[in-house]
């Protein structure tokens, strides 16, 4: 009786399964990572004809999903805007991600071609409807005011900005008059949604200006205000009658959602395999990526997608424990990858989640023998080294890279997972194991001293310091943004804290310097808890200064 009633528990917990249990187990299904990846490539494919209709535009990808849509070598460059600075009732203009580098790229090429996606169902993210736009019409604003404040000063007149800018297309645009500063959105937004949007665009302008952006530069570099265009797959386009760029009087700032607006996953079909449709699968990758990367994909797509749904797993663990070997070998960050693996219990049983970590030897190889999977020129974010002015303060994502450089004199790592080159000294390199404030609230925070001290010493004897992180995107420019407010002036000479005593510290003075950095580290990406560690490292100082 007690064997009857456990063979009966299992079917009465089938028979009171619940709807949404049940839709559930078919998103799981059909969300596998053969159907992402080929998902992927499908829209990515769209993202390629689009591109082609405008040649001479460069193609950026928003971090981090619209990496995923577009082949590195393919991509001009990269940019961030979240969608959470403009979600309704939370619309914001952030100066921690200016995109500056951006709009010159665009005023230099005559616009820009931005490329982004997002599962939820709709046509565009957020980002692009109003993050972007918003982003638009404060630059806009702010070299509008600058225009008109030269011209009222008499410091700069119109016919240097005519010769300034090529072709005398600077004459027109250079008064502030012709200059649309106004917030263009599309038009699925809503009026009232549109109204508290503008009545904000002031404040914004004003928090820019504050920051001590270079708006001279852009003033020389944009020629046209920006103004954002939509393309989707739902657009229609004429293409026997493809608008000119050149022809419009803005800098176009097209804006591509790769995926199409359907909510629900479809089914569709190859030549040989049979696959569901996910929209914007590049997006939240830690959950369905498995270690791989937007590089290693792109390298390996034919094979990814060759293999079909069956081997594809497996194929992408080879993938990704090859690169971890060659970086290992190579003293580049390599941890194993832990994930998150979808096993199935029968052919008709329920879906679950087990988590191990993928340690699989290649496929058909000698284990002694390495082969390159991702060689560092495929990734651009760990071979490039910025050099912060002229503070002899550089950001870089790796060591192994910077090593081999002959202007670097000393090494600040802030990665606790690469090794003491046994090549360095204690005087030329230190290691700090300093982690993401998700995971230490105040990792940053106590290691701060070390680092500062570590960098006056080395900047004292004229040495040239190579800050480094794991994606040299985030602990790396939250170290350099202490380091130069501690013990640079206002102008970025170093002057070992005599102005840090004298002024006081505020988080608009953070925010200056921080677009100082980023001026020249285009990839910076500071988090606000890292943010918040260094400030209250910066406020603790100047107390114990003071006392």
């Amino acid at each position: 009786m007690a064997a009857a009633a456990a063979e009966a528990e299992p079917a009465t917990e089938e028979g009171t399964l619940s709807i949404y249990k049940a839709a559930r187990r078919i998103k799981r299904r059909g969300s596998t990572l053969y159907n992402a990846l080929r998902s992927v490539a499908e829209d990515a494919a769209f993202v390629a004809e689009i591109a082609a209709l405008w040649p001479a535009l460069p193609l950026v990808a928003n971090l981090r999903c619209g990496l995923w849509y577009t082949q590195p070598r393919t991509l001009a460059a990269t940019c961030y805007f979240k969608s959470t600075d403009g979600h309704a009732g939370n619309w914001s203009f952030s100066t921690a991600r200016l995109n500056l580098h951006l709009a010159l790229l665009a005023g230099e090429r005559g616009g820009c071609i931005i490329v982004d996606s997002t599962r939820k169902g709709k046509r565009f993210p957020d980002s692009m409807s109003k993050t972007i736009p918003i982003w638009c019409s404060v630059l806009n604003r702010a070299i509008q005011r600058h225009r008109l404040r030269a011209s009222n000063q008499g410091s700069r007149t119109n016919s240097e900005m005519s010769a300034a800018a090529p072709n005398g297309n600077g004459e027109k645009y250079s008064g502030s008059s012709n200059w649309d500063s106004s917030v263009h959105l599309p038009v699925w937004v809503l009026d009232t949604e549109k109204n508290a949007i503008e009545g904000r665009v002031e404040e914004w302008t004003d928090r820019f200006e504050s920051c001590g952006a270079d708006i001279h530069s852009l003033a020389l570099g944009l020629h046209k205000p920006l103004r954002p265009l939509w393309i989707s797959q739902n657009t229609c386009i004429w293409l026997n009658e493809v608008p000119e760029h050149e022809l419009w009087e803005f800098t176009p700032i097209i804006l591509v959602s790769a995926s199409a607006s359907g909510a629900v996953a479809t089914q569709r079909m190859s030549s040989e395999f049979s696959w569901h449709y996910i929209p914007g699968a590049g997006d939240d990758e830690e959950s369905w990526a498995r270690g791989l990367t937007p590089a290693l994909f792109w390298k390996h797509s034919y094979d990814l997608l060759d293999g079909g749904p069956d081997l594809c797993n497996q194929l992408v663990a080879d993938i990704v424990e090859k690169d971890r070997v060659y970086r290992a070998q190579r003293g580049e960050r390599s941890p194993q990858i832990t994930v998150n693996h979808l096993k199935c219990s029968g052919d008709d049983g329920p879906y679950f989640y087990e988590e191990h970590t993928i340690i699989t030897k290649p496929m058909n190889s000698d284990p002694s023998i390495i082969t390159p999977i991702d060689t560092p020129c495929s990734n651009n974010s760990h071979l490039v080294v910025f050099w912060i002015g002229r503070s002899n303060l550089a950001v870089s994502s790796t060591i192994q890279v910077a090593v081999d450089l002959a202007d670097v004199d000393c090494i600040l790592n802030c990665d606790s997972t690469s090794r003491l080159p046994s090549s360095s000294s204690e005087n030329s390199y230190l290691e700090i194991a300093i982690v993401g404030s998700k995971n230490d609230r105040f990792s940053l925070l106590k290691n701060l001293p070390k680092a500062i001290n570590f960098a006056q010493r080395n900047l004292i004897a004229r040495r040239k310091i190579l800050l480094c992180c794991q994606t040299g995107e985030d602990i790396s420019i939250c170290v350099a943004l202490a380091i130069i407010t501690r013990l640079f002036n206002d102008s970025g000479c170093f002057d070992d804290g005599d102005s840090f005593v004298k002024r006081n510290i505020t988080k608009l003075e953070m925010r200056k310097r921080l677009v100082f950095i980023c001026k020249y580290a285009i990839n910076a990406r500071p988090s606000r808890g890292n943010l918040r560690q260094v400030y209250g490292f910066l406020c603790n100082e100047k107390a114990q200064l003071c006392c």
